[in-house]
C-alpha cells in the first residue's frame, strides 16, 4: 500500500481527483468503482470542475457504486443513487445507462446482490475502485465481522454505522439496518484501489488499517493485500501513524 499524506482535506480531495482523472485520460473506457458519504465529495467537485474546463470526458466511463441501502429506491432523498446523481452524475457527460448502483428494492435483496456481482464481472471487473473508510474500519458497508465477505452481499449495518448515518435521517430509527454492498473480495479484485480519508475521527481506523493485524474485524486492513492500492490521507487522518 502506498500512503500519501497531505496537509488538508482539500488537498487530499484534489489529489484523489487527480489520480481518477489520470486513469480516465489513460483509459477513456474506464470501469470506475465509486463511494458515497462525505469523504468523496471534494473529489467529486474537483472532477466536475475538470469536466467543465474541458479536461475530462466521461462519455465512455462506466461506474459501479459500492453499496445501497435496502428498502430505499433511487428517488429517496437518502438513497445512494440520488446522492450520486446530485453530486456527480448530473454534472458530467456520463450516460445514465453507464452508471450502476446496487438495487435496494424488490422482494429478494440477495438476488439483487448476486445480479450486481454478475454485472461487475460482465463489465470485465473494476479498473479503479475509489473508496472511503468508516470510523470502525469498514469499506463499502463491509462491517467488522468474523470473516471477509467475498462477493456483493446483503450486510447488516453495525450500531456505530447506524449512529454515524443518523444525521442524514429524521432519527436513528429511520436509518435502514441493512445494505447491499460489494464484498471485500469484490473490492480486492479491482485492478487498482484508491482510499481517501480525512479528519481526526478516521485516525484510529487508519492506524489499524496500516499497522494493525489484517483481520475482518477491521475490513479495510485487507487492502494491505491489494497489489496496487494508494491511500491519500490528510494530516489529521494520519495523526496516529
Amino acid at each position: 500500500m502506498q500512503i500519501h499524506i497531505v496537509k488538508s482535506p482539500e488537498l487530499a480531495a484534489e489529489a484523489a481527483a487527480t489520480l481518477i482523472a489520470a486513469a480516465i485520460l489513460e483509459n477513456p473506457d474506464l470501469v470506475l468503482g465509486l463511494p458515497t458519504g462525505s469523504s468523496p465529495l471534494g473529489a467529486y467537485r474537483a472532477l466536475i470542475r475538470m469536466h467543465r474546463e474541458g479536461l475530462l470526458d466521461f462519455s465512455k466511463v462506466a461506474t459501479y457504486n459500492l453499496d445501497e441501502y435496502v428498502g430505499l429506491d433511487g428517488t429517496h432523498e437518502q438513497s445512494y443513487r440520488r446522492f450520486m446523481d446530485e453530486n456527480l452524475f448530473d454534472h458530467v457527460n456520463i450516460p445514465r445507462e453507464n452508471t450502476h448502483v446496487p438495487s435496494g428494492v424488490g422482494p429478494d435483496p440477495e438476488r439483487n446482490a448476486r445480479d450486481y456481482e454478475a454485472a461487475i464481472l460482465s463489465a470485465g471487473g473494476i479498473d479503479l475502485q475509489f473508496m472511503g473508510i468508516g470510523r470502525n474500519g469498514h469499506i463499502g458497508f463491509n462491517e467488522p465481522s468474523d470473516s471477509f465477505a467475498d462477493k456483493t452481499a446483503v450486510i447488516a449495518l453495525s450500531p456505530s454505522t447506524v449512529e454515524a448515518n443518523k444525521r442524514f435521517f429524521a432519527s436513528a430509527d429511520d436509518v435502514p439496518k441493512t445494505a447491499v454492498s460489494m464484498g471485500v473480495g469484490t473490492i480486492l479484485r479491482a485492478r487498482r484501489a484508491l482510499l481517501l480519508a480525512t479528519g481526526r475521527d478516521k485516525a484510529e481506523a487508519i492506524r489499524g488499517m496500516v499497522n494493525g493485524p489484517v483481520t475482518p474485524m477491521l475490513p479495510a486492513s485487507a487492502l494491505r493485500f491489494h497489489p496496487n492500492c494508494v491511500a491519500i490521507l490528510d494530516e489529521a487522518a494520519a495523526s496516529l501513524l
